[in-house]
C-alpha cells in the first residue's frame, strides 16, 4: 500500500529517463500521466519530440540528465548501450552525485550489471538498481508492468516514485544482477513459448482447424498464456504493426540464457534449439532482426501459405 508520504515523495523526486524505444516511450508517457517530473534524453533525438509535447523536459546530454535529476532511469537496447550511456563519452556518471540512483530497466547481462554497479559506486558513490520489466507495451502504457529488482533493499524503496507509476508488482530478487537473472528466466519461457505458439497455429491450420478461434478456445486452460492471447491473433491474421516485441530482442535474450547456462553448468537443450530457430528467423527474408515476433509463424508456414 502506498502512503501519503509515498505520494508526496513521488511529487518531489526528479526523474530522468534515457532510452525512448518500444517500451521506454510509453513508460515516460505513463510517468507524465501520473504527475512525475521527467527529464529525457535519447541517442536518437527525433524520438524526444512527442514526449516533450506531452510535458517532458529535454536535456542536451546524458550527463545533464544525471546532473538535473535524482533518479536516472535507463531503458536501452543491450549491455553495450547501457555501458556507453553511463560510462562513455558525454556519460551519465559525470553528472551524478553520491545520493543519485540509477534504475536500469533494460534487459542486459547480470554479470556486466554487477561490474557496472561496482564501477558506479567507485566512480561517484551513486547507487545502481537493476530493474528489468515484463509485460510489454500494453502493460507499460497501463502502469501494470512487473519488475525484477536487484540491488540494495533501500534503493528499491527509493525507486518508489518510478515503480508506483509503472508497475503492478516489484519483487526484490537479491543483490546486483539478481533482477537481470530473473528477467533471463522470464525471457527463456516467453521466447520458447512464442516459437511453440507459431508451430501450433501453423500445424492447426494445415490440419483444418479454424485457428482464428484457438486463442479464445484455449483461454483459461493449461495452454493459455499472455503470449498466446497477445501474439496468437496477430500470427493468425498476419498483423505485425504496431510492433510489440522484436525478434532480435528475443534472440539476444535467449542467447544470453544459453551463455549463462553454460557458465553455471545448467542443461538447456530446448532453449538451445530455440536459439537456432531464432537464428533462422534473423536470416529469413520475411522476418529479420527488427520484425515483430508475430512474424515467427512464417518460419513454419508452408510455401503455399506464403511462408518459406
Amino acid at each position: 500500500m502506498h502512503t501519503a508520504h509515498d505520494a508526496e515523495m513521488a511529487d518531489t523526486v526528479r526523474i530522468g529517463f534515457i532510452g525512448l524505444g518500444l517500451i521506454g516511450a510509453p513508460m515516460v508517457e505513463r510517468l507524465l500521466e501520473c504527475g512525475r517530473e521527467v527529464t529525457i534524453w535519447n541517442r536518437s533525438p527525433e524520438k524526444c519530440a512527442p514526449l516533450v509535447a506531452a510535458g517532458a523536459r529535454l536535456a542536451p546530454s546524458a550527463q545533464q540528465v544525471g546532473r538535473d535529476t535524482d533518479i536516472v532511469c535507463l531503458c536501452l537496447t543491450d549491455t553495450a548501450a547501457v555501458q556507453d550511456v553511463v560510462f562513455g563519452t558525454g556519460n551519465v556518471v559525470a553528472g551524478l552525485r553520491e545520493e543519485s540512483l540509477v534504475v536500469d530497466l533494460s534487459s542486459i547481462a547480470p554479470d556486466a550489471t554487477r561490474t557496472m554497479a561496482h564501477a558506479l559506486d567507485d566512480t561517484c558513490g551513486a547507487s545502481w538498481l537493476d530493474a528489468p520489466v515484463s509485460g510489454g507495451v500494453p502493460a507499460a502504457r497501463a502502469g501494470r508492468l512487473i519488475v525484477f529488482a536487484g540491488g540494495n533493499a533501500n534503493d528499491v524503496a527509493r525507486a518508489t516514485p518510478v515503480f508506483s507509476a509503472l508497475a503492478q508488482r516489484v519483487t526484490h530478487m537479491g543483490g546486483h544482477g539478481a533482477g537481470q537473472l530473473a528477467k533471463s528466466c522470464n525471457q527463456q519461457i516467453v521466447a520458447c513459448n512464442l516459437l511453440v505458439i507459431a508451430e501450433m497455429l501453423a500445424f492447426a491450420e494445415r490440419a483444418g482447424v479454424d485457428v482464428s478461434r484457438l486463442p479464445e478456445a484455449l483461454a483459461g486452460g493449461f495452454a493459455d498464456s499472455l503470449p498466446l492471447q497477445i501474439f496468437g491473433p496477430r500470427m493468425v491474421h498476419g498483423t505485425d504493426q504496431p510492433r510489440l516485441g522484436a525478434v532480435g530482442t528475443f534472440n539476444k535474450d535467449i542467447a544470453q540464457v544459453v551463455r549463462l547456462a553454460e557458465e553455471v553448468g545448467a542443461a538447456v537443450p530446448l532453449t538451445q534449439a530455440a536459439l537456432a530457430r531464432y537464428a533462422a528467423a534473423l536470416a529469413h527474408a520475411e522476418i529479420g532482426h527488427d520484425a515483430d515476433a508475430s512474424r515467427l509463424i512464417r518460419l513454419v508456414q508452408a510455401p503455399a501459405d506464403g511462408g518459406a
